[in-house]
């Protein structure tokens, strides 16, 4: 059950990295595809935002203890933060698309892990996120 905790943790903290990276890309998008990055970008962080929320309750339903400070994010995520700078679309779409691949493997393991755990309300939760971010990463890969 530990190592779930730890993953459930790790998901929170690079999820909390993910919401920051996709709206400051939202912020900074430039070049002729920002109509239609923009748009996207606010969707994904919105729903990154309501992952967030889903991990920490079932953090807490563990009687676990989510991490909340951007401190605790930074020292054990692994998403990068982005540049306070303008960004075209080649390198957010290739950002994303990494960023969005690494989530669903640690996805991946979150389910196996609690499966094992029999901890079916967050296998269930996973399987949910990882057609999600299969669909989407996806989607991104059609627009190389």
């Amino acid at each position: 059950m530990k190592e779930l905790m730890n993953d459930l943790n790790q998901l929170l903290a690079d999820l909390n990295l993910l919401y920051r990276k996709l709206q400051n890309y939202h912020w900074n998008v430039q070049g002729k595809e920002f109509f239609v990055l923009h748009g996207k970008l606010e969707e994904y962080y919105n729903g990154v935002n309501e992952e967030i929320d889903q991990i920490a309750e079932q953090i807490l339903m563990l009687e676990g203890q989510p991490l909340g400070r951007m401190k605790d994010y930074l020292e054990i995520g692994k998403i990068e933060e982005a540049s306070n700078e303008k960004v075209g679309a080649a390198v957010i779409l290739e950002n994303v698309l990494a960023d969005f691949s690494y989530v669903k493997r640690l996805l991946i393991s979150v389910k196996e892990k609690a499966d094992e755990n029999k901890v079916y309300e967050v296998s269930s939760m996973a399987d949910s996120m990882i057609a999600q971010y299969s669909k989407a990463v996806w989607m991104l890969e059609q627009s190389k």
